[in-house]
């Protein structure tokens, strides 16, 4: 009598520690953000329900370089006025990131989205997409190729990155520092200058008035 009440108490305690442990999961079920390519993106818009493509460059980027085509407008940053040469190269610097950026995309998309984040080659996407992840979206893509690309030659590994753009510069290589060897303009995928009001970061609306 005794041996089947211990094993029923057990029996009760294994249940209980498996739902906790369901509910655990499901709780941290993405604790890395995911790496994809532009192509597996777009083929993730066209076959997975409730997948959503966001573009977290700049409002100067997303009108004058061209987006993707019904891609969500939610800058990371913002361009500044300031002007300075960084990294032997002179740019009109960003700013630090947009505070309101998880708290917008809060505002429309479920935690349980398909989030595909893209930028430009994929860098600031990657800062982006960790914060989602950090604030409970479970379902978040990095499109590591980005938009345009990255610049080119570029390698993973930083000393072979190094001794290759040295050389490519040094032979004036044709494309040297030039984007679009891969990214999502690369594959040839959809993308446009057009802007629809619909996919437009929502303060800007309100700012205009629309």
């Amino acid at each position: 009598m005794k041996e089947r009440k211990m094993h029923s108490i057990c029996l009760i305690l294994l249940a209980g520690l498996l739902i906790l442990g369901i509910q655990k999961s499901d709780i941290y079920a993405q604790e890395e953000v995911k790496n994809i390519l532009s192509i597996e993106a777009y083929d993730m818009l066209n076959t997975v329900p409730d997948t959503y493509l966001i573009d977290v460059r700049t409002q100067a980027e997303y009108q004058y370089v061209g987006h993707p085509n019904n891609a969500y407008l939610f800058p990371y940053m913002f361009f500044t006025t300031v002007f300075a040469k960084v990294n032997e190269k002179y740019e009109y610097q960003l700013s630090q990131k947009n505070k309101d950026f998880v708290a917008e995309i809060s505002k429309i998309f479920k935690k349980t989205d398909n989030l595909l984040i893209i930028s430009r080659d994929g860098k600031i996407s990657a800062l982006a997409a960790k914060d989602l992840v950090a604030e409970g979206f479970k379902k978040v893509y990095n499109i590591s190729d980005g938009f345009e690309g990255s610049e080119f030659p570029t390698f993973d590994d930083e000393n072979r990155n190094k001794y290759y753009r040295q050389l490519a510069k040094r032979n004036k290589i044709y494309g040297f520092q030039q984007r679009r060897h891969d990214g999502w303009q690369f594959w040839g995928l959809p993308w446009t200058y057009e802007i629809d009001p619909k996919y437009i970061y929502p303060p800007d609306l309100k700012v205009s008035g629309q």
